[in-house]
């Protein structure tokens, strides 16, 4: 590693990042471009505060200059961007019918993956598939190990319990599995846990239409269905960390939740009944089209009442949908959801329009892989209360 570089060891990390430095830091990340007078009025520190933070940043390699505004008068000023190149994180996403590995670097952009798919995977099948990848990814992208700074592991609640078709009889023993042991090769990086659908909207949050929506409800379809809620910026868990399980909620007629349909769990059970396999789910089948056209509106059906219902109670900027699907059904899903949506303008205040997210087909692992880079260099939303209640 070059002198000067920024060093960062997910062991050893020597350096503490005050709650202004954060915000600095964040600020430049998602509006970079920028020079440090339009820092100082986003963010209401003095401009030699700015100066001093940005001088610190730019000394540990955290942000670099990119060019100058020129027009104005007097000297043209100096622009800013993150250096994405500062440091590197791991995310993987467990779900119950694949495990993905993602390499990103510090501006959330994938410079690897890893994709096994495999049906109700075990912990030694993740702990195998990680093993494999890992080195394997940091290498493909030609990065400095020293500049991995986390494993962040993004994976539904309650994964060994939830009953959905096929699960093993053994799969309980998730529930006391030691995720950090599982991940403690090749690398000694510290491991970061979230729920699959908060690990998303964090993501979403970071580098998608989070940094336009302050407030947005998402909706993450994989295996199961999964929800995650943005507030004024930050990721509400509620008062059991267990907001958003939209999925858990009855479905229309019957007896069965709403992720027993709008998953890809309900989708390959359609194509069953169409005589298809799982794995021609991405293929040019006749039938699938078929299938496709019954899952949407079926699935458009059974979510427009809960988010009529989360409209009124939350009013959120946007409704956000990632996931697994192939591509072209999520764009299918918002439009349906959309139209039905329109129907209750008489009667619902506001409606959220319902996007597809812009992190959609591996949001999970990508959100996950943003867990470091919050935890070690971002704002963190309690940063001031801690500060006040230490003090």
């Amino acid at each position: 590693m070059k002198d000067g570089s920024l060093r960062l060891s997910g062991t050893n990390l020597e350096r503490a990042a005050d709650h202004n430095q954060r915000v600095t830091l964040h600020a430049i990340r998602v509006n970079g471009p920028i020079t440090r007078v339009d820092l100082a009025r986003i963010t209401g520190l003095t401009p030699p505060s700015i100066a001093n933070i940005t001088k610190r940043l730019a000394a540990e390699g955290l942000i670099v200059e990119a060019g100058q505004q020129r027009g104005g008068r007097g000297q043209p000023a100096t622009k800013l961007v993150v250096n994405k190149d500062a440091c590197h994180a791991l995310g993987v996403n467990i779900d119950r019918d694949h495990i993905t590995v993602v390499l990103v670097n510090f501006a959330g952009e994938v410079l690897a993956q890893a994709t096994r798919d495999i049906g109700f995977p075990a912990p030694e099948d993740v702990q195998e598939h990680y093993r494999a990848s890992a080195e394997g990814l940091v290498a493909q992208a030609g990065i400095d190990p020293d500049l991995l700074v986390g494993v962040g592991v993004a994976m539904p609640d309650d994964f060994g319990l939830v009953d959905l078709p096929g699960r093993p009889t053994d799969y309980e023993r998730w529930e006391s599995a030691d995720i950090a042991a599982l991940l403690a090769e090749p690398f000694r990086l510290p491991v970061f846990v979230e729920n699959d659908a908060a690990a998303a909207a964090m993501g979403e949050q970071q580098l998608g239409h989070g940094l336009r929506a302050a407030s947005f409800f998402y909706l993450l379809v994989s295996s199961g269905l999964g929800g995650g809620l943005v507030i004024d910026g930050n990721y509400f868990r509620g008062a059991n960390g267990r907001s958003g399980e939209i999925g858990f909620l009855l479905a229309k007629g019957g007896p069965e939740q709403v992720q027993s349909l709008v998953s890809l769990s309900g989708v390959y059970r359609m194509m069953a009944d169409e005589g298809l396999t799982q794995q021609q789910l991405h293929s040019d089948a006749p039938q699938l089209d078929q299938v496709r056209k019954r899952w949407i509106e079926a699935a458009s059906d059974q979510l427009v009442d809960p988010l009529v219902s989360i409209n009124c109670l939350i009013n959120p900027g946007a409704v956000i949908i990632g996931g697994r699907l192939p591509a072209g059904w999520i764009d299918d899903l918002s439009h349906a959801l959309n139209a039905k949506l329109a129907a209750h303008r008489h009667h619902v205040p506001v409606l959220a329009p319902v996007l597809k997210a812009r992190l959609a087909t591996e949001a999970p692992a990508v959100g996950a892989a943003i867990l470091p880079f919050s935890h070690f260099l971002l704002p963190k939303s309690t940063a001031l209360w801690t500060n006040l209640t230490d003090g």
